[in-house]
């Protein structure tokens, strides 16, 4: 017999979506620009760490513990989109978050991808946004290729009070 995994989270999301985003239409929302103009419910929307440009946020739906989103406040579809001192503001907070996982995390790896408009895999393609997910040896195991399943080991809300706590 098996134990459970198990991952409450998930439910959560799956009640969110509505009958288009069920069926594979429609998009999220613009929650990163929700988070964005709420800086009083940061604990709520796990951002780690904001600035007058943007905001480090944890993935609320991983690929693994730690994945974190950057994006600046101003939402545009792609980065050229933005002009030269938004884009170093953007890097600059890439650059952050990279710190912030390596010294909250230690990761033997990290994958930084931008996945520009929808063709691209954009899951928000209005408001580009970095992803940082830290990898080690062995992390995606059998899971994956046979159920389609990730295990996440931590709650969201352990996470991103760990990564606050280790903040550079």
């Amino acid at each position: 017999m098996h134990d459970p995994l198990w991952a409450p989270w998930r439910m959560q999301y799956l009640e969110s979506l509505d009958a288009d985003q069920r069926a594979g239409r429609g998009g999220l929302g613009d929650f990163i620009a929700a988070a964005f103009t709420d800086p009083d419910s940061d604990v709520n929307n796990h951002v780690v760490h904001r600035d007058t440009h943007g905001l480090i946020m944890l993935n609320r739906y991983p690929y693994a513990n730690g994945h974190l989103l950057v994006a600046l406040g101003d939402a545009r579809p792609t980065l050229l989109a933005y002009d030269g001192e938004q884009r170093t503001a953007f890097w600059a907070l890439v650059e952050r978050a990279m710190n912030m996982m390596r010294q909250t995390l230690d990761p033997q790896g990290v994958n930084l991808g931008i996945n520009e408009g929808e063709a691209a895999g954009a899951g928000l393609p209005g408001h580009l946004h970095a992803h940082l997910v830290p990898r080690w040896h062995g992390d995606v195991n059998f899971m994956t290729s046979t159920a389609g399943a990730r295990i996440i080991p931590s709650t969201l809300d352990d996470m991103a009070q760990r990564f606050r706590n280790g903040a550079v």
